[in-house]
């Protein structure tokens, strides 16, 4: 037994030792890997076909990922100078809105040198189904305004009359309003040069609608579609050369007599923000201020549209 052991053991390490050297000769004569290297090759090419493959995956996934960080670094810096820009963009507008408002002041002013004027700020609507108000935060113990004051825009646009006055605030009725009226002129330049007179009102038929009406409207006056209607000074309550708004449309009345005119105000109701209480006008200085001195607020809303008129020329063309 021990010699058939024994045979075994030589006859197996005989062919070990003879794959042995024919694959070292078949390296060194052939200079490649031998046949042994070669079938071994063979066997596992498709398993190195595979890793290869899942290797070369990996990497795309790791360079996509690289990829996608990259871009979320790229659009993070994006949304930044975005936000910057929107930050400009609204400064821009600011200072432009406040550039337009301070230029139609000091047009304003020029026009109406006798007018005096009390600034104050919007606070909000107080309207309801019936009326058309908004309240402004100037009152009895902050400035001078008392009710029946017309109140307008920088631009020479009429919005309304003062209804009360509280300590520290007022309402305002609108000129829709169906208390609110005021005498008008239409076409011309002034009063002496117009087509004709007439008195403009709020309607509450035509109050939603955003409309007032000049009622009874003489035959021989000419009014048409897209005709201005300004405030003629008449009557005292509002002064001369107020924008009220344009004639939308005339209409005759349905008993045949007379005419009638819907008015589309030119008041940004929707944009309100600074507005003006007419304190005085007519025999007036004609430096009279266009803003009222009040100690509770700093100088430099205080100052007069004197001093706007000599920055007038600082403003931005």
């Amino acid at each position: 037994m021990k010699a058939l052991i024994n045979r075994r053991t030589i006859i197996i390490a005989s062919i070990a030792f003879l794959i042995a050297f024919i694959t070292l000769i078949s390296v060194n004569a052939f200079n490649n890997a031998g046949p042994v290297t070669g079938i071994a090759n063979t066997i596992t090419r498709p398993i190195r076909a595979l890793a290869t493959t899942v290797a070369g995956t990996f990497g795309d996934i790791y360079a996509a990922l690289y990829r996608y960080e990259d871009l979320e670094r790229r659009n993070e810096e994006l949304m930044n100078q975005i936000a910057e820009l929107h930050y400009v963009y609204r400064e821009t507008t600011e200072i432009a809105e406040e550039n337009n408002r301070l230029r139609d002041l000091v047009a304003f002013r020029r026009r109406h040198g006798g007018y005096a004027h009390v600034q104050a700020s919007f606070e909000g609507w107080t309207s309801d189904n019936w009326t058309h108000t908004f309240r402004i935060n100037r009152g009895y113990t902050n400035s001078n305004i008392t009710p029946g004051m017309g109140v307008a825009t920088e631009g020479g646009i009429l919005l309304g009359q003062i209804l009360s006055v509280g300590a520290t605030s007022s309402i305002v009725i609108t000129v829709l309003d169906t208390r609110f009226s005021a005498a008008v002129f239409f076409g011309g330049e002034t009063l002496e040069d117009s087509d004709g007179t007439a008195l403009v009102k709020g309607d509450f038929t035509q109050l939603r609608n955003g409309l007032l009406v000049i009622d009874y409207i003489d035959d021989h006056i000419a009014v048409n579609q897209g005709t201005y209607v300004v405030t003629s000074g008449l009557g005292g309550i509002f002064p001369s050369g107020l924008t009220v708004g344009l004639v939308e449309m005339v209409h005759n009345h349905a008993n045949g007599i007379g005419r009638y005119a819907t008015v589309r105000p030119s008041s940004p109701f929707d944009s309100l923000s600074l507005v003006y209480v007419i304190i005085g006008f007519g025999d007036t200085d004609d430096n009279a201020p266009i803003l009222e001195p009040d100690e509770t607020e700093d100088a430099e809303d205080t100052d007069d549209l004197e001093d706007m008129i000599d920055l007038s020329d600082l403003l931005i063309d």
